[in-house]
């Protein structure tokens, strides 16, 4: 039986992932990196992590899973994004620290390059939602301004996962989906833009070159197979992008299907044969590493890391509980949640506690508890949260219905979606079917797995990924909570708006 190995090469971390033939995971093996912050807009993690990661989870997940690296058939990678990786010709790193997709540096250069080309035309061609400073071609503009003697070493600018593929194989390329958030990638006619190249002043010849996400970039050399365990000679593909690679993994790569991804942040994508983009709302857009395919989503920047918030600053007593007990204390936080009514005795929590992304009304929104009184609880704050989550994704579903048709059933994958309590919620406030897999938290790798099985010919096409899908729970709207919810998230639409306003006034 063929085997393939996925890396899920995330911000936090490294998750190295085997899977049979069938996709159907077997083991997964786990290693954290770090982040490193220099104030607030410089976020950087060191390469050299990220290759120590493979090797760790590589040699730990062949252990623990007792199979023969002669069974491994393919390796593919899902990487973070916007990633900026300076090499030269040799391979060489030209610097020990690397931006990340987060690291907001490239402000200024972002501003001058609008300048001199429309910023409108930059985001309909693109689909580059995001604040324009954290797609690449800025921070590459960032090193030639600022560390010129990098930019002029530099034979290529690599991305995350690309950077990994030539550790393993010695070969630089990338893929369509990471390369649609280079910044001068033409959504539309998928290859780079000349015109953005110009306009941006950067040498081409220090971009990567695009192959398709399936493409065997080369084979497992002799050291990489034995700083990781694997076999010589195993063929390593492109890969793709996290957001493609998850979107691919939750059954999100078909006209109008959509998943929410439902961890730290929280986004709702759907897939279509078209991007969608809208100047107002900025939806941001990746070309979907299944071909003619994008994955379009809009998103909040805080979900559960807000709800993780609650935990750490109200719940402080419910932690200390969970710790003599021995159990979750997100359970036991549940479980005073359902003691509240829904719309929680009247009290609204917008999660806004990292700031607006594209579709709020400005970047410096603030979040927070509003409408307590003495006669709330606990439970009541703790459901307040969760309805909070919810309610700030429904309105970023509300925004995506009017741009595209959506489908009824929607797939959950993250961290938030193993309480039934909380995708009962959402079933309502999104109105629609709320699907729960057993893929849970291995979409990403799952996607990664299927560009591997889909480039070894094993699979004709993307598919049978639907059958890796085993459905586990599916949550209904149930029409009297559907009914209390709509009069609640007209009162926390005017809050949100409020909330806006005051964040403008705190800045």
């Amino acid at each position: 039986m063929v085997k393939i190995i996925s890396y899920d090469l995330g911000t936090g971390g490294v998750k190295a992932s085997i899977f049979d033939e069938h996709g159907i995971g077997i083991a997964n093996s786990f290693e954290q990196y770090n982040t490193y912050y220099n104030g607030a807009l410089i976020h950087e993690q060191e390469p050299k992590d990220w290759w120590n990661g493979i090797i760790i989870s590589t040699k730990n997940l062949l252990i623990k899973s007792g199979i023969s690296p002669n069974e491994i058939e393919g390796v593919s990678i899902s990487g973070h994004s916007l990633g900026v990786v300076p090499v030269d010709k040799n391979g060489k790193l030209l610097c020990k620290r690397v931006p990340i997709w987060s690291d907001a540096r490239a402000r200024k250069q972002a501003e001058q390059f609008f300048l001199v080309y429309p910023y409108d035309k930059w985001y309909l061609m693109t689909g580059n939602g995001f604040p324009a400073e954290l797609y690449s071609i800025f921070k590459i503009l960032w090193f030639k301004e600022n560390e010129p003697e990098i930019y002029e070493s530099a034979y290529k600018f690599l991305g995350t996962k690309d950077y990994i593929n030539f550790l393993l194989t010695g070969n630089m390329f990338t893929d369509n989906s990471y390369a649609s958030g280079s910044g001068v990638y033409n959504l539309l006619a998928g290859s780079y833009d000349e015109d953005l190249i110009a306009a941006s002043g950067i040498n081409k010849e220090k971009l990567l070159e695009i192959v398709p996400s399936t493409h065997i970039v080369g084979t497992i050399n002799k050291e990489a197979a034995n700083a990781t365990g694997l076999k010589q000679g195993t063929k390593v593909f492109c890969g793709g992008v996290d957001n493609s690679c998850m979107a691919l993994g939750a059954m999100c790569y078909k006209e109008g299907q959509v998943y929410t991804s439902l961890g730290s942040s929280a986004w709702i994508a759907v897939s279509s044969s078209k991007p969608i983009v809208d100047i107002k709302t900025r939806p941001f857009v990746f070309a979907n590493v299944v071909p003619g395919q994008f994955a379009s989503a809009v998103s909040i920047f805080a979900a559960g890391s807000s709800f993780k918030w609650v935990r750490d600053n109200i719940c402080r007593d419910i932690v200390k509980e969970a710790q003599i007990k021995n159990t979750n204390p997100y359970a036991l936080m549940e479980e005073l949640a359902q003691d509240s009514p829904i719309g929680s005795n009247k009290l609204f929590f917008n999660p806004s506690l990292a700031g607006g992304t594209s579709f709020e009304l400005t970047p410096n929104i603030k979040g927070g508890f509003f409408g307590l009184i003495l006669a709330h609880t606990t439970g009541d704050m703790i459901r307040a949260a969760l309805e909070g989550i919810a309610m700030n994704l429904g309105l970023v579903l509300k925004l995506l219905r009017k741009l595209c048709p959506i489908s009824d059933n929607m797939i959950f994958v993250g961290g938030g979606s193993k309480s039934k309590f909380w995708r009962q919620m959402f079933a309502d406030i999104f109105k629609c079917n709320i699907v729960k897999t057993n893929i849970d938290q291995d979409a990403a790798s799952l996607g990664a797995a299927a560009i591997a099985a889909v480039g070894l010919g094993i699979w004709k096409d993307f598919s049978i990924i639907d059958a890796a899908h085993k459905i586990q729970d599916v949550c209904k709207p149930i029409p009297e909570n559907v009914a209390k919810y709509e009069e609640h998230i007209i009162l926390f639409e005017k809050i949100t708006h409020h909330c806006a306003e005051i964040g403008d006034l705190l800045t």
